[in-house]
């Protein structure tokens, strides 16, 4: 059983900087891959970037691609979104998530059994 706790979401304008955090319980959080998907008013969750056990191999959305980094502390067990040049579309809610399927650089919501309860980044124009 994991738990996950999302910080560090906020208003910022565009343009701006910030960092989501992403704090695991238990003591095999290596063992799971993570990953940030975020859900913007009335659309689906999107996968947005995931990162394996080690860290290893991570992927990115080519929406975020050269703008987001995702990486890891296995000995804090915590996962981050550095996030850079946001985009009003970058207005959502993020969640953290973690799996341990070997499908996980698919980046598919189905393959992440564990969540966490979001956070809000708003992005102004």
């Amino acid at each position: 059983q994991v738990q996950l706790v999302e910080s560090g979401g906020e208003l910022v304008q565009a343009g701006g900087s910030l960092r989501l955090s992403c704090a695991a319980s238990g003591r095999t959080f290596r063992t799971y891959a993570m990953a940030w998907f975020r859900q913007a008013p009335g659309k689906d969750r999107s996968f947005v970037a995931t990162i394996n056990g080690s860290g290893g191999s991570i992927y990115y959305a080519d929406s975020v691609k050269g703008r987001f980094t995702i990486s890891r502390d296995n000995a804090k067990n915590t996962v981050y979104l550095q996030m850079g040049s946001l985009k009003p579309e970058d207005t959502a809610v993020y969640y953290c998530a973690a799996t341990a399927s070997s499908d996980w650089s698919m980046g598919f919501p189905s393959k992440y059994g564990y969540w966490g309860q979001g956070t809000q980044v708003t992005v102004s124009s």
